[in-house]
């Protein structure tokens, strides 16, 4: 694994930082209906996708993930004002303001999505890496799920797939507690849910999501794995979110106390205090990164406000015709 260094916590401290004030801008003007339909917030964590591209090699990796989608694209190497730009659904955004808040899509970042339907993703995570597979390229694709996710059929139907095929994948369920509101617990009788890679005879196993290093460890050995041929890992990636499911939760599943007791966990608060404690960056060094955050955020809202909305033309340039095509009778006007 590539060497964790000053330069290392410095940079998580940012990245973290600013994903968590770019999720909060967006909190803010979804009140004020600038942003509209449904919002899903990543506060919490922020420590998984940290350690995650600290593990994969940019160049090549791939990330697919579900509808909380909107700084992973961002660390892939997106444009942050393109991507606040795109759930404001303005015309400079990353699909030209078509796709909105659960879809952030960016090929050239190698970031495939942002996908609405639940567990939607997982088989075509696999489908990457087959492609890489049949290809005889070394690239891995890391496919990102919830825990609500891991009762669709499909999970289980791809496990068993990429585990044939030995495809060179990573599973990570970013098991936050309660899926849209419903606890692991109440879903199934074993809260272990890396344990389902078992069953697939795949490598699997716990993580301490709220620590960037154990993320950045575990994926490491599973992309490591993949990359030499040796086929896909589950993993259940242990977090928390500090917000609700999407902006309508009201989170009445669970207390005030529960969420103060995760928030001490809090992988921003977590690396900010190592580097105090190694001395990496004065308490005046510090102050400048969150300066530096909160004008890039600015900036980020900035650039979405004064975009302009594209044109309604574009959404028929973008829908698949055929005009041949033989069941129709006649050419509609």
């Amino acid at each position: 694994m590539k060497k964790i260094t000053k330069a290392t916590y410095l940079k998580w401290y940012e990245d973290m930082l600013f994903w968590r004030k770019f999720e909060d801008k967006l909190a803010q003007v979804y009140i004020q209906q600038k942003v509209r339909g449904f919002l899903h917030l990543y506060n919490g964590q922020e420590a998984i996708l940290a350690g995650a591209l600290h593990a994969m090699d940019l160049e090549k990796d791939r990330m697919i993930t579900a509808y909380r989608n909107h700084v992973q694209p961002i660390g892939m190497g997106v444009d942050p004002k393109k991507v606040m730009a795109e759930l404001y659904g303005k015309k400079t955004g990353t699909s030209m303001g078509l796709g909105g808040s659960m879809h952030i899509f960016a090929k050239e970042q190698r970031f495939y999505g942002g996908h609405g339907i639940v567990g939607g993703q997982i088989p075509l995570g696999a489908g990457l890496a087959f492609a890489d597979k049949y290809h005889k390229r070394d690239n891995v694709t890391l496919t990102f799920m919830g825990d609500g996710a891991v009762r669709q059929g499909a999970l289980h139907e791809t496990l068993n797939m990429a585990v044939n095929w030995n495809l060179p994948v990573v599973f990570c369920v970013e098991n936050n507690g309660y899926a849209m509101g419903t606890s692991v617990a109440r879903t199934s009788k074993d809260t272990e849910i890396w344990k389902l890679g078992n069953g697939y005879e795949m490598p699997c196993g716990p993580v301490d999501a709220m620590d960037p290093v154990k993320v950045a460890e575990a994926l490491d050995e599973a992309i490591t794995r993949a990359r030499k041929g040796n086929g896909p890992t589950f993993l259940e990636l242990k977090t928390y979110r500090y917000r609700g499911h999407s902006m309508s939760d009201a989170q009445k599943y669970r207390t005030k106390d529960e969420v103060a007791d995760y928030q001490k966990l809090d992988p921003i608060a977590k690396v900010r205090d190592i580097i105090k404690e190694k001395k990496y960056a004065s308490d005046k060094e510090i102050k400048e990164i969150d300066k530096r955050v909160k004008d890039k955020v600015s900036e980020c809202e900035k650039f979405a406000d004064e975009s302009d909305f594209p044109d309604k033309n574009i959404m028929y340039d973008v829908v698949y015709e055929q005009e041949d095509y033989p069941f129709l009778s006649h050419k509609l006007d």
